[in-house]
């Protein structure tokens, strides 16, 4: 078999995006690396977490800055280095064996090396019993781990995640949480949006925090949360709504506004 080129750093060079009038992304610079393997991006609501995602996995266009996934400049090559789970599950009117087969078979893999990859992601998510169950029969969180185990069945080397669990009850996100863990331990590049503070405290190794299309902070996990050093992610982490106490957070500084200081507020 051919041995995979290695893909990463992925680095996400000024990146901006608009949607309408408004600029969602603004001016991002990141790159990821192997390590650390799970990269948590947070934030409230509208931050542009999920944009952000799909900016860097490569199914939106930036309106401005580059997406460079090291070097490689062969789109196939970079699709089939990565793959994505939504928050709410794209899944076809097969069967779960079925799914995760003809995902294998777009990809050019062979029959003997399709069944052994299917029963293989079968077993780690434990959707063994389910193979023959149509895919639209499943539960939620059932159909979220087809899908979780239709992308692990790629192989790939650095894995999206929109909010993965975001409608799961606590007993279906746990076992989720379990298999992206699994995941990173056999060396797959985690890169994960989530609204869940505590599941960030239990999953992330680094915290990208994101607010109004910007990168704000971004630190190891536990520095992080044991004590952002912007303004902003702290007052998220202490359950501030920012979207409308984003001048309280500035102001009150030497008692002066955050206009008269100089602070940036976007």
């Amino acid at each position: 078999m051919k041995t995979k080129s290695r893909i990463l750093p992925v680095t996400m060079n000024n990146v901006s995006l608009k949607r309408g009038d408004k600029m969602v992304l603004k001016e991002i610079n990141c790159r990821f690396d192997a390590a650390p393997a799970r990269s948590f991006i947070i934030g409230p609501n509208g931050a542009g977490k999920s944009l952000f995602l799909r900016v860097c996995h490569g199914i939106v266009a930036p309106d401005h800055g580059t997406v460079d996934w090291a070097g490689e400049t062969d789109p196939q090559t970079r699709a089939r280095a990565q793959a994505m789970v939504f928050q709410r599950p794209v899944l076809l009117r097969r069967s779960t064996r079925g799914n995760i087969d003809l995902a294998l078979k777009i990809h050019g893999l062979d029959a003997g090396e399709r069944r052994q990859r299917v029963a293989e992601a079968l077993d780690r998510t434990g959707l063994t019993r389910l193979a023959d169950t149509s895919a639209r029969a499943l539960s939620f969180g059932e159909q979220q781990r087809l899908a979780l185990a239709r992308a692990m069945a790629l192989r790939p080397q650095v894995l999206f995640l929109d909010e993965p669990t975001a409608n799961l009850d606590p007993a279906a996100a746990h076992l989720v949480e379990d298999i992206v863990r699994g995941l990173s331990e056999a060396g797959v590049k985690i890169i994960m949006t989530s609204h869940d503070l505590n599941q960030a405290r239990r999953l992330a190794q680094e915290v990208i925090f994101l607010h109004r299309g910007r990168i704000k902070e971004r630190a190891p996990a536990e520095a992080f949360f044991k004590g952002p050093e912007n303004d902003l992610a702290r007052a998220f982490l202490n359950g501030e709504l920012l979207w409308w106490r984003r001048r309280s957070v500035y102001d009150g500084v030497d008692g002066k506004s955050a206009d008269e200081i100089g602070i940036d507020r976007t």
